[in-house]
Protein backbone atom coordinates (compact mmCIF):
# COMPACT_ATOMS: atom_id res chain seq x y z
CA UNK A 1 0.00 0.00 0.00
CA UNK A 2 1.31 3.22 -0.29
CA UNK A 3 2.27 5.09 2.54
CA UNK A 4 0.55 8.32 4.14
CA UNK A 5 3.04 11.68 3.40
CA UNK A 6 4.94 12.82 6.17
CA UNK A 7 4.52 16.09 7.80
CA UNK A 8 7.22 17.45 5.84
CA UNK A 9 6.36 15.88 2.61
CA UNK A 10 2.84 17.58 3.21
CA UNK A 11 4.16 21.40 2.36
CA UNK A 12 5.87 20.20 -0.79
CA UNK A 13 2.55 21.43 -2.34
CA UNK A 14 2.35 24.48 -0.69
CA UNK A 15 6.25 25.44 -1.51
CA UNK A 16 5.55 24.38 -5.20
CA UNK A 17 2.81 26.76 -5.22
CA UNK A 18 5.13 29.79 -3.51
CA UNK A 19 7.82 29.39 -6.30
CA UNK A 20 5.19 29.20 -9.27
CA UNK A 21 3.65 32.65 -7.69
CA UNK A 22 7.24 33.59 -7.11
CA UNK A 23 8.38 33.01 -10.76
CA UNK A 24 4.99 34.62 -12.06
CA UNK A 25 5.47 38.08 -10.12
CA UNK A 26 8.59 38.73 -9.40
CA UNK A 27 9.11 38.41 -13.36
CA UNK A 28 6.67 41.24 -13.56
CA UNK A 29 8.55 43.77 -11.67
CA UNK A 30 11.16 45.71 -12.68
CA UNK A 31 12.99 46.67 -9.43
CA UNK A 32 14.76 44.09 -7.80
CA UNK A 33 14.86 46.50 -4.27
CA UNK A 34 10.42 45.92 -4.56
CA UNK A 35 10.22 42.35 -5.51
CA UNK A 36 10.79 40.64 -2.34
CA UNK A 37 8.54 43.14 -0.27
CA UNK A 38 5.90 43.03 -2.71
CA UNK A 39 5.51 39.09 -3.08
CA UNK A 40 5.81 38.64 0.81
CA UNK A 41 2.70 40.60 0.59
CA UNK A 42 1.14 38.76 -1.99
CA UNK A 43 2.10 35.64 -0.23
CA UNK A 44 0.75 37.19 2.81
CA UNK A 45 -2.56 37.84 0.98
CA UNK A 46 -2.75 34.29 0.07
CA UNK A 47 -2.52 33.17 3.42
CA UNK A 48 0.64 31.05 2.83
CA UNK A 49 2.70 32.00 5.74
CA UNK A 50 6.16 32.59 6.25
CA UNK A 51 7.32 28.70 5.20
CA UNK A 52 6.82 30.66 1.89
CA UNK A 53 8.67 33.36 2.48
CA UNK A 54 11.62 31.27 3.47
CA UNK A 55 12.43 29.72 0.66
CA UNK A 56 11.51 32.71 -1.75
CA UNK A 57 13.96 34.85 0.82
CA UNK A 58 16.90 32.15 -0.01
CA UNK A 59 16.49 32.53 -3.62
CA UNK A 60 16.74 36.08 -3.37
CA UNK A 61 19.89 35.51 -0.96
CA UNK A 62 21.56 33.31 -3.37
CA UNK A 63 21.12 35.44 -6.19
CA UNK A 64 22.08 38.16 -4.97
CA UNK A 65 25.24 37.29 -2.81
CA UNK A 66 26.81 34.21 -3.83
CA UNK A 67 29.82 34.15 -4.74
CA UNK A 68 29.05 33.48 -8.51
CA UNK A 69 26.55 34.77 -10.21
CA UNK A 70 22.80 33.42 -11.07
CA UNK A 71 19.95 34.15 -11.67
CA UNK A 72 16.64 33.41 -10.32
CA UNK A 73 15.59 31.85 -13.60
CA UNK A 74 18.25 29.19 -13.18
CA UNK A 75 17.59 28.47 -9.88
CA UNK A 76 14.05 27.85 -10.90
CA UNK A 77 14.97 25.15 -13.19
CA UNK A 78 16.93 23.65 -10.43
CA UNK A 79 14.68 24.21 -7.37
CA UNK A 80 11.13 23.21 -9.36
CA UNK A 81 12.34 19.66 -10.68
CA UNK A 82 13.75 19.04 -7.11
CA UNK A 83 9.84 19.95 -5.41
CA UNK A 84 8.56 17.11 -8.16
CA UNK A 85 11.08 14.49 -6.92
CA UNK A 86 9.71 14.60 -3.76
CA UNK A 87 5.69 14.40 -4.44
CA UNK A 88 5.10 11.37 -6.63
CA UNK A 89 6.88 9.32 -9.65
CA UNK A 90 4.29 11.28 -12.51
CA UNK A 91 4.56 14.80 -11.30
CA UNK A 92 6.98 16.41 -13.60
CA UNK A 93 8.21 19.37 -14.89
CA UNK A 94 8.84 19.84 -18.43
CA UNK A 95 11.62 22.54 -19.07
CA UNK A 96 10.42 24.88 -22.71
CA UNK A 97 12.98 23.17 -24.67
CA UNK A 98 11.26 19.64 -24.44
CA UNK A 99 7.53 20.78 -24.34
CA UNK A 100 7.39 20.90 -28.19
CA UNK A 101 8.82 16.97 -28.02
CA UNK A 102 6.55 15.78 -25.94
CA UNK A 103 3.39 17.51 -26.72
CA UNK A 104 3.64 16.99 -31.02
CA UNK A 105 2.72 12.98 -30.45
CA UNK A 106 -0.49 14.04 -28.56
CA UNK A 107 -1.27 16.90 -30.45
CA UNK A 108 -1.54 14.81 -33.68
CA UNK A 109 -0.10 16.96 -35.84
CA UNK A 110 3.64 18.82 -36.70
CA UNK A 111 5.28 20.73 -39.19
CA UNK A 112 7.63 19.08 -41.42
CA UNK A 113 8.27 17.61 -44.79
CA UNK A 114 6.10 14.30 -44.85
CA UNK A 115 8.31 11.75 -45.18
CA UNK A 116 8.74 8.42 -42.91
CA UNK A 117 13.08 7.15 -43.32
CA UNK A 118 15.43 5.46 -41.75
CA UNK A 119 19.11 6.52 -40.59
CA UNK A 120 20.29 3.29 -39.89
CA UNK A 121 22.63 2.52 -42.56
CA UNK A 122 24.18 5.96 -42.06
CA UNK A 123 22.28 7.57 -45.03
CA UNK A 124 19.04 8.61 -45.03
CA UNK A 125 16.50 6.27 -47.10
CA UNK A 126 13.09 7.38 -47.31
CA UNK A 127 10.74 4.12 -46.26
CA UNK A 128 7.54 6.53 -46.86
CA UNK A 129 5.64 9.72 -48.22
CA UNK A 130 2.53 10.64 -46.47
CA UNK A 131 -0.01 10.86 -49.30
CA UNK A 132 -0.37 14.77 -50.74
CA UNK A 133 1.90 15.54 -48.52
CA UNK A 134 4.42 18.69 -49.07
CA UNK A 135 7.68 15.81 -50.37
CA UNK A 136 4.52 13.82 -52.20
CA UNK A 137 3.86 17.18 -53.91
CA UNK A 138 7.83 17.72 -54.37
CA UNK A 139 8.30 14.61 -56.10
CA UNK A 140 10.16 12.82 -53.82
CA UNK A 141 9.30 9.13 -53.36
CA UNK A 142 10.06 5.89 -51.70
CA UNK A 143 13.53 4.50 -52.09
CA UNK A 144 14.94 8.40 -52.05
CA UNK A 145 18.07 8.86 -50.46
CA UNK A 146 18.57 11.70 -48.80
CA UNK A 147 21.97 13.35 -49.44
CA UNK A 148 22.05 17.41 -48.59
CA UNK A 149 20.00 19.46 -47.02
CA UNK A 150 20.07 22.83 -47.88
CA UNK A 151 23.80 22.20 -49.30
CA UNK A 152 24.63 20.60 -46.18
CA UNK A 153 26.31 17.33 -46.54
CA UNK A 154 24.12 14.41 -44.10
CA UNK A 155 24.65 11.21 -45.76
CA UNK A 156 28.18 9.24 -44.63
CA UNK A 157 28.95 11.50 -42.03
CA UNK A 158 27.24 9.52 -38.99
CA UNK A 159 24.69 12.43 -37.74
CA UNK A 160 22.54 12.17 -35.11
CA UNK A 161 18.74 11.18 -36.30
CA UNK A 162 17.81 13.95 -33.85
CA UNK A 163 19.76 16.31 -35.62
CA UNK A 164 18.53 15.40 -39.01
CA UNK A 165 14.86 15.71 -37.82
CA UNK A 166 16.03 19.46 -36.93
CA UNK A 167 16.88 20.07 -40.27
CA UNK A 168 13.91 18.73 -42.43
CA UNK A 169 11.56 20.12 -39.91
CA UNK A 170 10.59 23.65 -39.97
CA UNK A 171 7.50 26.22 -39.28
CA UNK A 172 5.08 25.63 -42.05
CA UNK A 173 5.20 27.76 -45.21
CA UNK A 174 9.42 27.74 -45.32
CA UNK A 175 11.70 25.98 -47.73
CA UNK A 176 14.16 23.10 -47.19
CA UNK A 177 15.90 21.96 -50.42
CA UNK A 178 17.22 18.56 -51.00
CA UNK A 179 19.44 16.93 -52.79
CA UNK A 180 18.52 13.24 -53.72
CA UNK A 181 19.97 10.34 -54.48
CA UNK A 182 17.86 7.92 -57.16
CA UNK A 183 18.01 4.32 -58.56
CA UNK A 184 18.31 4.61 -62.15
CA UNK A 185 19.74 8.58 -61.74
CA UNK A 186 23.28 9.26 -62.12
CA UNK A 187 23.22 12.55 -60.99
CA UNK A 188 21.26 13.79 -57.25
CA UNK A 189 18.39 15.00 -58.04
CA UNK A 190 17.47 18.81 -56.67
CA UNK A 191 14.16 19.15 -55.10
CA UNK A 192 12.53 22.51 -53.30
CA UNK A 193 10.02 20.82 -50.42
CA UNK A 194 7.89 23.54 -48.67
CA UNK A 195 7.28 22.55 -45.47
CA UNK A 196 3.47 21.85 -44.01
CA UNK A 197 1.23 20.25 -40.68
CA UNK A 198 2.04 16.80 -40.92
CA UNK A 199 -0.76 14.63 -39.17
CA UNK A 200 0.53 11.86 -36.58
CA UNK A 201 -1.88 8.86 -36.79
CA UNK A 202 -2.37 6.97 -32.87
CA UNK A 203 -3.85 4.14 -34.76
CA UNK A 204 -0.77 2.52 -36.11
CA UNK A 205 -3.07 -0.11 -37.88
CA UNK A 206 -6.35 -1.37 -38.69
CA UNK A 207 -7.11 -4.45 -40.86
CA UNK A 208 -9.28 -7.25 -40.88
CA UNK A 209 -7.29 -10.96 -39.58
CA UNK A 210 -10.48 -12.94 -41.00
CA UNK A 211 -13.52 -12.73 -42.50
CA UNK A 212 -15.49 -11.51 -39.32
CA UNK A 213 -12.62 -10.34 -36.97
CA UNK A 214 -11.07 -6.48 -37.22
CA UNK A 215 -7.56 -5.87 -35.17
CA UNK A 216 -6.69 -1.90 -34.12
CA UNK A 217 -3.50 -0.93 -32.33
CA UNK A 218 -3.69 2.18 -30.86
CA UNK A 219 0.15 4.01 -29.90
CA UNK A 220 -1.35 6.16 -27.89
CA UNK A 221 -4.26 8.49 -26.68
CA UNK A 222 -4.20 11.59 -28.62
CA UNK A 223 -6.35 14.45 -29.53
CA UNK A 224 -7.24 13.07 -32.66
CA UNK A 225 -7.18 9.26 -31.14
CA UNK A 226 -11.02 8.98 -30.66
CA UNK A 227 -11.75 10.19 -34.43
CA UNK A 228 -9.29 8.13 -36.24
CA UNK A 229 -11.00 4.98 -33.90
CA UNK A 230 -14.57 6.02 -35.25
CA UNK A 231 -12.86 6.27 -39.06
CA UNK A 232 -11.28 2.80 -38.48
CA UNK A 233 -14.35 0.94 -37.15
CA UNK A 234 -16.47 2.46 -39.98
CA UNK A 235 -13.99 0.85 -42.73
CA UNK A 236 -13.75 -2.36 -40.60
CA UNK A 237 -17.60 -2.70 -40.27
CA UNK A 238 -17.37 -2.17 -44.11
CA UNK A 239 -15.27 -5.32 -44.39
CA UNK A 240 -18.09 -7.54 -42.14
CA UNK A 241 -16.09 -7.16 -39.14
CA UNK A 242 -18.83 -8.41 -35.90
CA UNK A 243 -15.73 -8.91 -33.61
CA UNK A 244 -12.50 -7.06 -32.58
CA UNK A 245 -9.29 -7.68 -31.42
CA UNK A 246 -8.11 -3.63 -29.90
CA UNK A 247 -4.42 -3.77 -28.84
CA UNK A 248 -3.17 -1.43 -26.44
CA UNK A 249 -0.07 -3.33 -25.31
CA UNK A 250 2.95 -0.40 -25.30
CA UNK A 251 0.94 2.51 -25.41
CA UNK A 252 1.60 4.46 -22.26
CA UNK A 253 -1.62 6.61 -21.96
CA UNK A 254 -2.43 10.52 -22.84
CA UNK A 255 -5.39 12.20 -23.32
CA UNK A 256 -7.76 11.08 -20.18
CA UNK A 257 -11.05 12.49 -22.08
CA UNK A 258 -9.84 10.47 -25.44
CA UNK A 259 -10.03 7.04 -23.41
CA UNK A 260 -13.26 8.14 -21.93
CA UNK A 261 -14.77 8.64 -25.31
CA UNK A 262 -13.53 5.65 -26.66
CA UNK A 263 -15.03 3.51 -23.92
CA UNK A 264 -18.41 4.62 -24.53
CA UNK A 265 -18.05 3.38 -28.07
CA UNK A 266 -18.07 0.16 -26.84
CA UNK A 267 -20.82 0.46 -23.62
CA UNK A 268 -23.84 0.33 -23.45
CA UNK A 269 -26.00 3.35 -21.72
CA UNK A 270 -25.29 4.32 -17.66
CA UNK A 271 -22.13 2.08 -17.52
CA UNK A 272 -19.49 3.47 -15.02
CA UNK A 273 -16.40 4.46 -17.44
CA UNK A 274 -13.96 5.63 -14.53
CA UNK A 275 -14.12 8.45 -11.62
CA UNK A 276 -10.89 10.28 -10.07
CA UNK A 277 -11.24 11.54 -6.66
CA UNK A 278 -9.07 14.53 -5.61
CA UNK A 279 -7.44 15.03 -2.17
CA UNK A 280 -10.44 16.50 -0.48
CA UNK A 281 -12.46 13.48 -1.68
CA UNK A 282 -14.26 15.28 -4.17
CA UNK A 283 -15.50 12.87 -6.81
CA UNK A 284 -15.97 13.00 -10.98
CA UNK A 285 -17.43 9.68 -12.67
CA UNK A 286 -18.27 9.39 -15.92
CA UNK A 287 -20.93 7.28 -17.57
CA UNK A 288 -21.48 6.09 -21.25
CA UNK A 289 -24.33 7.94 -22.66
CA UNK A 290 -26.07 4.30 -25.06
CA UNK A 291 -24.51 6.60 -28.14
CA UNK A 292 -21.69 4.18 -28.41
CA UNK A 293 -21.61 2.35 -32.07
CA UNK A 294 -19.33 -0.34 -31.30
CA UNK A 295 -21.22 -1.45 -27.88
CA UNK A 296 -22.26 -4.92 -30.13
CA UNK A 297 -18.59 -5.73 -31.03
CA UNK A 298 -17.57 -8.81 -29.65
CA UNK A 299 -14.32 -7.17 -27.75
CA UNK A 300 -10.75 -8.70 -26.99
CA UNK A 301 -8.45 -5.65 -25.67
CA UNK A 302 -4.57 -6.96 -25.21
CA UNK A 303 -2.56 -5.54 -22.35
CA UNK A 304 1.02 -5.83 -21.04
CA UNK A 305 3.46 -4.06 -18.86
CA UNK A 306 3.94 -1.33 -21.09
CA UNK A 307 0.22 -0.15 -21.48
CA UNK A 308 -0.52 2.36 -18.96
CA UNK A 309 -2.76 5.40 -17.92
CA UNK A 310 -5.17 6.00 -20.64
CA UNK A 311 -5.09 2.31 -21.49
CA UNK A 312 -5.91 0.95 -17.99
CA UNK A 313 -8.93 3.16 -17.81
CA UNK A 314 -9.85 1.31 -21.19
CA UNK A 315 -9.46 -2.15 -20.18
CA UNK A 316 -10.63 -1.31 -16.60
CA UNK A 317 -13.90 -0.27 -17.92
CA UNK A 318 -14.18 -2.70 -20.12
CA UNK A 319 -13.20 -5.35 -17.63
CA UNK A 320 -14.97 -3.97 -14.61
CA UNK A 321 -18.19 -3.94 -16.86
CA UNK A 322 -17.82 -7.34 -18.22
CA UNK A 323 -17.77 -6.06 -21.29
CA UNK A 324 -14.94 -8.02 -23.05
CA UNK A 325 -12.02 -10.08 -22.41
CA UNK A 326 -8.46 -9.01 -21.16
CA UNK A 327 -5.65 -10.82 -22.66
CA UNK A 328 -1.67 -10.00 -21.75
CA UNK A 329 0.19 -9.60 -19.17
CA UNK A 330 -0.29 -7.50 -15.92
CA UNK A 331 -0.49 -3.55 -17.50
CA UNK A 332 1.98 -1.41 -16.02
CA UNK A 333 0.00 -0.05 -12.80
CA UNK A 334 -0.38 4.15 -12.96
CA UNK A 335 -3.79 5.24 -11.31
CA UNK A 336 -2.41 9.12 -10.32
CA UNK A 337 -4.15 11.79 -12.69
CA UNK A 338 -2.13 15.11 -14.30
CA UNK A 339 -2.95 18.73 -14.58
CA UNK A 340 -0.74 20.33 -16.93
CA UNK A 341 0.04 24.00 -16.22
CA UNK A 342 1.67 26.51 -18.59
CA UNK A 343 4.29 28.98 -17.87
CA UNK A 344 4.74 32.07 -19.73
CA UNK A 345 8.10 31.01 -20.78
CA UNK A 346 6.94 27.90 -22.73
CA UNK A 347 7.81 25.35 -19.89
CA UNK A 348 5.05 23.80 -18.01
CA UNK A 349 3.99 21.48 -14.79
CA UNK A 350 2.48 18.55 -14.82
CA UNK A 351 1.25 18.09 -11.21
CA UNK A 352 -1.04 15.16 -9.75
CA UNK A 353 -4.47 16.38 -8.82
CA UNK A 354 -6.36 13.42 -8.37
CA UNK A 355 -6.56 9.47 -8.27
CA UNK A 356 -8.39 7.87 -11.18
CA UNK A 357 -10.73 4.64 -10.07
CA UNK A 358 -12.32 1.84 -11.96
CA UNK A 359 -16.20 0.87 -12.50
CA UNK A 360 -15.59 -1.66 -9.33
CA UNK A 361 -13.51 1.06 -6.97
CA UNK A 362 -10.55 -0.02 -7.87
CA UNK A 363 -7.01 1.87 -7.90
CA UNK A 364 -4.85 0.02 -9.68
CA UNK A 365 -1.46 2.33 -8.94
CA UNK A 366 1.12 0.30 -7.91
CA UNK A 367 2.91 1.14 -4.77
CA UNK A 368 5.20 3.53 -4.33
CA UNK A 369 7.57 6.00 -1.75
CA UNK A 370 7.41 9.16 -2.04
CA UNK A 371 10.26 10.76 -3.89
CA UNK A 372 12.24 7.11 -4.36
CA UNK A 373 11.78 7.21 -8.45
CA UNK A 374 14.74 4.85 -8.72
CA UNK A 375 12.87 2.75 -7.07
CA UNK A 376 9.62 3.01 -8.61
CA UNK A 377 11.54 2.23 -12.15
CA UNK A 378 12.78 -1.01 -11.27
CA UNK A 379 9.26 -2.75 -11.04
CA UNK A 380 9.66 -3.82 -14.24
CA UNK A 381 13.08 -5.40 -13.69
CA UNK A 382 11.42 -7.17 -10.44
CA UNK A 383 8.67 -8.59 -12.28
CA UNK A 384 10.86 -9.98 -14.74
CA UNK A 385 13.14 -11.23 -12.48
CA UNK A 386 10.32 -12.73 -10.33
CA UNK A 387 9.11 -14.60 -13.34
CA UNK A 388 5.99 -12.58 -13.47
CA UNK A 389 6.12 -12.58 -17.46
CA UNK A 390 6.33 -16.19 -17.93
CA UNK A 391 3.92 -17.46 -15.27
CA UNK A 392 0.71 -15.93 -13.84
CA UNK A 393 1.33 -17.84 -10.75
CA UNK A 394 4.17 -15.40 -9.59
CA UNK A 395 1.85 -12.59 -9.45
CA UNK A 396 0.30 -11.97 -6.00
CA UNK A 397 -2.35 -10.03 -5.06
CA UNK A 398 -3.47 -9.01 -1.20
CA UNK A 399 -7.02 -11.05 -0.50
CA UNK A 400 -7.57 -6.91 0.38
CA UNK A 401 -7.67 -5.67 -2.70
CA UNK A 402 -10.02 -7.79 -4.33
CA UNK A 403 -13.41 -6.59 -6.10
CA UNK A 404 -16.02 -8.29 -8.11
CA UNK A 405 -18.03 -7.17 -11.35
CA UNK A 406 -21.28 -7.48 -11.85
CA UNK A 407 -21.01 -10.76 -13.69
CA UNK A 408 -18.90 -12.25 -10.73
CA UNK A 409 -15.67 -12.03 -11.73
CA UNK A 410 -12.78 -11.36 -9.34
CA UNK A 411 -10.52 -8.76 -10.36
CA UNK A 412 -7.87 -6.81 -8.08
CA UNK A 413 -5.84 -3.31 -7.57
CA UNK A 414 -3.24 -2.21 -6.35
CA UNK A 415 -0.75 -2.60 -9.49
CA UNK A 416 -2.24 -2.63 -12.82
CA UNK A 417 -4.67 -4.29 -14.71
CA UNK A 418 -4.36 -7.75 -14.77
CA UNK A 419 -6.06 -10.02 -17.46
CA UNK A 420 -8.76 -11.76 -17.71
CA UNK A 421 -6.43 -14.49 -19.87
CA UNK A 422 -2.80 -14.35 -18.94
CA UNK A 423 -0.21 -15.01 -21.96
CA UNK A 424 3.25 -15.72 -21.26
CA UNK A 425 6.06 -13.55 -22.68
CA UNK A 426 7.21 -16.06 -26.12
CA UNK A 427 10.84 -17.01 -26.19
CA UNK A 428 10.49 -20.37 -27.82
CA UNK A 429 12.18 -19.43 -30.89
CA UNK A 430 15.14 -17.98 -29.73
CA UNK A 431 18.23 -19.46 -31.02
CA UNK A 432 21.96 -18.38 -31.00
CA UNK A 433 21.41 -18.00 -34.79
CA UNK A 434 18.35 -15.46 -33.86
CA UNK A 435 19.49 -13.46 -31.65
CA UNK A 436 22.82 -12.91 -33.74
CA UNK A 437 20.80 -11.44 -36.64
CA UNK A 438 17.99 -9.53 -35.03
CA UNK A 439 20.97 -8.49 -32.45
CA UNK A 440 23.34 -7.03 -35.13
CA UNK A 441 20.77 -5.55 -37.03
CA UNK A 442 21.60 -7.76 -39.97
CA UNK A 443 17.85 -9.10 -40.47
CA UNK A 444 16.50 -5.60 -40.60
CA UNK A 445 19.28 -4.51 -42.76
CA UNK A 446 18.67 -7.25 -45.36
CA UNK A 447 15.22 -5.74 -45.48
CA UNK A 448 16.07 -2.67 -46.51
CA UNK A 449 18.41 -3.70 -49.22
CA UNK A 450 15.95 -6.16 -50.46
CA UNK A 451 13.38 -2.76 -50.88
CA UNK A 452 15.77 -0.92 -52.38
CA UNK A 453 16.28 -4.22 -55.20
CA UNK A 454 12.34 -4.56 -55.21
CA UNK A 455 11.43 -0.93 -55.19
CA UNK A 456 9.71 -0.55 -58.47
CA UNK A 457 7.33 -3.84 -57.82
CA UNK A 458 6.68 -2.67 -53.75
CA UNK A 459 5.67 1.01 -54.79
CA UNK A 460 2.98 -0.67 -56.67
CA UNK A 461 1.23 -2.69 -53.97
CA UNK A 462 -1.86 -1.03 -52.70
CA UNK A 463 -3.66 -3.71 -50.48
CA UNK A 464 -2.73 -6.83 -48.12
CA UNK A 465 -3.82 -9.45 -51.26
CA UNK A 466 -0.76 -7.48 -53.56
CA UNK A 467 1.67 -7.48 -50.76
CA UNK A 468 0.49 -11.18 -49.99
CA UNK A 469 1.39 -11.94 -53.61
CA UNK A 470 4.42 -10.75 -54.17
CA UNK A 471 6.04 -11.43 -50.95
CA UNK A 472 4.14 -15.45 -51.93
CA UNK A 473 6.03 -15.27 -55.01
CA UNK A 474 9.27 -15.01 -53.83
CA UNK A 475 10.29 -18.87 -52.55
CA UNK A 476 13.87 -17.69 -52.29
CA UNK A 477 13.46 -14.92 -49.93
CA UNK A 478 14.87 -16.97 -46.40
CA UNK A 479 17.70 -18.62 -48.20
CA UNK A 480 18.24 -15.14 -49.62
CA UNK A 481 18.43 -13.41 -46.72
CA UNK A 482 20.74 -16.60 -44.92
CA UNK A 483 23.31 -15.78 -47.94
CA UNK A 484 23.04 -11.90 -47.25
CA UNK A 485 23.58 -13.01 -43.36
CA UNK A 486 26.53 -15.39 -44.05
CA UNK A 487 28.22 -12.53 -45.89
CA UNK A 488 27.96 -10.34 -42.84
CA UNK A 489 29.34 -12.71 -40.54
CA UNK A 490 26.92 -14.61 -39.26
CA UNK A 491 26.91 -18.76 -40.32
CA UNK A 492 23.84 -20.20 -41.03
CA UNK A 493 23.15 -22.94 -38.42
CA UNK A 494 20.36 -25.71 -39.98
CA UNK A 495 19.39 -26.76 -36.03
CA UNK A 496 18.71 -23.47 -35.40
CA UNK A 497 16.36 -23.23 -38.09
CA UNK A 498 14.08 -25.37 -37.06
CA UNK A 499 13.24 -23.81 -33.74
CA UNK A 500 13.66 -20.03 -35.61
CA UNK A 501 12.60 -19.99 -39.22
CA UNK A 502 8.87 -19.57 -38.49
CA UNK A 503 9.48 -16.40 -36.83
CA UNK A 504 12.11 -14.89 -38.85
CA UNK A 505 10.37 -15.15 -41.83
CA UNK A 506 7.27 -13.44 -40.47
CA UNK A 507 9.61 -10.43 -39.27
CA UNK A 508 11.02 -10.29 -43.06
CA UNK A 509 7.39 -10.18 -44.26
CA UNK A 510 6.84 -7.50 -41.62
CA UNK A 511 9.55 -5.10 -42.29
CA UNK A 512 9.23 -5.55 -46.21
CA UNK A 513 5.58 -5.16 -45.99
CA UNK A 514 6.36 -1.40 -43.79
CA UNK A 515 8.36 -0.30 -46.78
CA UNK A 516 4.65 -0.27 -49.15
CA UNK A 517 2.64 2.47 -48.62
CA UNK A 518 0.73 -0.28 -46.43
CA UNK A 519 2.79 1.33 -43.76
CA UNK A 520 2.28 0.13 -40.42
CA UNK A 521 -0.58 -2.72 -41.73
CA UNK A 522 1.84 -4.57 -43.58
CA UNK A 523 4.04 -4.81 -40.52
CA UNK A 524 1.32 -6.51 -38.00
CA UNK A 525 -0.67 -8.14 -40.65
CA UNK A 526 2.39 -10.06 -41.33
CA UNK A 527 3.21 -10.36 -37.97
CA UNK A 528 0.89 -10.98 -36.27
CA UNK A 529 0.60 -15.00 -37.18
CA UNK A 530 3.44 -15.43 -34.49
CA UNK A 531 1.95 -13.50 -31.80
CA UNK A 532 0.70 -15.65 -28.82
CA UNK A 533 -1.63 -12.96 -27.59
CA UNK A 534 -3.30 -12.43 -30.83
CA UNK A 535 -3.45 -15.92 -31.42
CA UNK A 536 -4.64 -16.78 -27.70
CA UNK A 537 -7.26 -13.75 -28.84
CA UNK A 538 -8.54 -15.22 -32.34
CA UNK A 539 -9.26 -18.21 -30.79
CA UNK A 540 -11.57 -16.74 -28.38
CA UNK A 541 -13.53 -14.39 -30.60
CA UNK A 542 -13.32 -17.64 -33.01
CA UNK A 543 -15.41 -19.54 -30.25
CA UNK A 544 -17.63 -16.52 -29.30
CA UNK A 545 -21.21 -16.02 -31.41
CA UNK A 546 -21.37 -12.43 -32.49
CA UNK A 547 -23.98 -10.19 -31.32
CA UNK A 548 -26.85 -8.96 -33.34
CA UNK A 549 -26.52 -5.16 -33.14
CA UNK A 550 -30.34 -4.01 -31.80
CA UNK A 551 -32.41 -1.85 -33.92
CA UNK A 552 -33.28 1.38 -33.17
CA UNK A 553 -36.62 0.38 -31.31
CA UNK A 554 -35.29 -2.83 -29.70
CA UNK A 555 -32.92 0.12 -28.22
CA UNK A 556 -35.01 2.16 -26.71
CA UNK A 557 -36.31 -0.79 -24.74
CA UNK A 558 -32.85 -1.33 -23.38
CA UNK A 559 -32.60 2.47 -22.61
CA UNK A 560 -36.21 2.11 -20.58
CA UNK A 561 -34.89 -0.70 -18.77
CA UNK A 562 -31.35 0.13 -17.92
CA UNK A 563 -32.73 3.55 -16.18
Amino acid sequence: MQKKFSKRTIIFPLLLVAGIVAGIFIGQFVGRNRAESRFVSIIQNLGLGNINNKIVQTCMLVERQFVDSISMDSLSELVIPLMMEKLDPHSVYVPAREMQQLNEPLEGEFDGIGVVFNAATDTVVVLNVVPNGPSAKAGIVAGDRIIEVNDTIIAGVKMPQTDIMKRLRGKRGTEVKLSLERRGIEDLVDVVVVRDAIPIHSIESSFMVNDDTGFIRLSQFSRTSHSELMKALAELRGKGMTKLIFDLRGNSGGFLDQAILIANEFLSRGKLIVYTEDRNGHQMKQFSNGKGVADDIVLAVLIDEDSASSSEILAGAIQDNDRGMIFGRRSFGKGLVQQQIAYDDGSALRLTVARYYTPTGRSIQRPYENGDEMDYRMDIVRRYNNNEFFSADSIHFADSLKYITPQGRTVYGGGGIMPDRFIPMDTTYFSPYYIEVTGRNILYRYTMDYADRHREALNKVQTMEELTKLLDSDRRLFDDFVVYAQRHGVRPSQGDFAKSRKVMESQLRAYIGRNTMLEDDGFYYNIFPIDNVVSAAIDYLRDTPAQTKPTPERRKLIDIDEE
